[in-house]
């Protein structure tokens, strides 16, 4: 009788697990051919997401428990009625739930380059997508010496902040010039879980070395220069990297005359290729670096413009107001291209001013969000052989 009892006990729960899912389900199924019904889904999710947020909170492991075919409906119709954030946040929030919601994020949301969207910090280091540049803003503290990078909240709009990304101090080390790179906007310890890389110039500020703080690829070795080490081996794990990874090159041309005209730069950076999918829809690290790996970029050169007597590059509505910091890089050298010849004619990277501390970055593959913020804090540096 007892195990009779148990039983039907065993029964009703599954039943009524079996029933709040289908419930979870039809929240989600929904028509989509009325004009309404993005606006729908759109509200469905953030239902059903303040609902995991609640389970979790109390305790609750229904929806950990969710048949895998509802589990990835849900996320992927979440992932795809929240395009811009802040709505975004929607979809970390599945993440966050538990490690089986989290794998299946993983497997749903398509990386930059696929995209050309930013979800997660991991996205910051991995190229953005071909065809449709990645617009941001970067916003200047003059006071504090600290660039705020966000993502641009529309294409005409440059006094409204989208998504934060990343942030960056100026520091001065002895003769030499520092920009500390942090997923955090107040802490830039080099010894923090929040720091993503840094910039480091010369005495005349004409060469910057871009550095990693997580190698680049497997294999890769640390800058043996004691400059660039993050903290004393004493102080972390042997599985945390003790140093600072070398994935770039940006030189300025000198102006010793100091005749009038743009600034001339090449950049050498460290590409790894997209490598290979896995089952997460991640990217495996390369074992190794090759020549093929190595993109170059120089400026594009602006024409005279009579009339106004001034040089001009047509940023397309991007940047309104005239400064030496301006600029456009293509590729000389495009590893992601079938061929490994850049294209002289695409912008891959461009930055302008356009008002007193706010900037617009665009970029494209071959290049990540942090190499071309990284690119761009060189225009802050002081170059005493360039001006």
């Amino acid at each position: 009788m007892a195990s009779s009892s148990s039983s039907s006990s065993l029964t009703r729960s599954f039943t009524s697990r079996r029933a709040s899912s289908l419930s979870s389900f039809r929240c989600f199924s929904l028509s989509r051919s009325r004009s309404s019904s993005r606006a729908a889904v759109s509200a469905a999710a953030i239902s059903a997401v303040a609902d995991v947020g609640a389970a979790v909170r109390g305790g609750g492991g229904r929806w950990s428990e969710l048949l895998p075919e509802i589990l990835e409906d849900i996320i992927g119709r979440v992932e795809k009625s929240e395009e811009r954030w802040p709505s975004r946040r929607n979809v970390v929030a599945c993440a966050c739930v538990c490690k089986r919601w989290r794998d299946v994020v993983k497997y749903v949301v398509d990386p930059p380059f696929k995209s050309g969207i930013i979800t997660f910090p991991s996205c910051l280091k991995q190229q953005g997508p071909r065809d449709n540049a990645v617009q941001c803003l970067i916003k200047r503290d003059k006071n504090n010496s600290t660039f705020y990078l966000y993502l641009s909240a529309s294409p005409s709009s440059f006094s409204e902040k989208g998504k934060f990304l990343l942030a960056a101090k100026k520091v001065r080390r002895g003769a030499h010039t520092e920009f500390i790179i942090s997923l955090d906007a107040d802490d830039f310890s080099q010894g923090s879980q929040e720091y993503v890389g840094k910039l480091s110039s010369d005495f005349l500020g004409t060469n910057f070395t871009i550095y990693d703080g997580e190698p680049p690829y497997e294999g890769a070795k640390p800058s043996s220069s004691r400059s660039t080490r993050r903290f004393a081996n004493k102080q972390i794990s042997p599985q945390v990297p003790t140093g600072n990874f070398e994935v770039g090159n940006v030189a300025y041309k000198f102006n010793l005359l100091k005749s009038r005209g743009p600034r001339r730069m090449n950049c050498s950076l460290k590409c790894p290729g997209l490598g290979q999918t896995t089952s997460n829809n991640t990217m495996n690290l390369k074992s190794k670096l090759t020549d093929s790996d190595i993109t170059v970029l120089k400026n594009k050169a602006p024409r005279w413009h009579e009339h106004l007597q001034c040089w001009c590059l047509n940023f397309h509505g991007r940047v309104t107001v005239a400064s030496v910091k301006n600029f456009q890089l293509t590729a000389t050298r495009d590893q992601s291209q079938p061929d490994g010849k850049g294209d002289e004619e695409v912008v891959l990277l461009q930055f302008g001013k356009v008002g007193d501390d706010t900037f617009t970055m665009d970029y494209r593959q071959p290049l990540s969000a942090f190499q071309a913020f990284a690119i761009c804090l060189t225009s802050f540096g002081t170059k005493l052989a360039c001006e």
